[in-house]
């Protein structure tokens, strides 16, 4: 991986990954609370 195109390709990659995954857990965890706290099914 010499070539700096290639590793700014593959971080932008690795970034957008963690960032879907991240945002993916954090709105399961604000229902999971949400269901807890009202007893309710959260908005959409």
């Amino acid at each position: 991986m010499d070539n700096d195109i290639v590793r700014r390709i593959t971080w932008s990659i690795m970034l957008t990954a963690s960032s879907a995954l991240a945002s993916l857990i954090a709105s399961r965890l604000a229902a999971v609370a949400y269901r807890r706290f009202f007893n309710e099914e959260p908005p959409e």
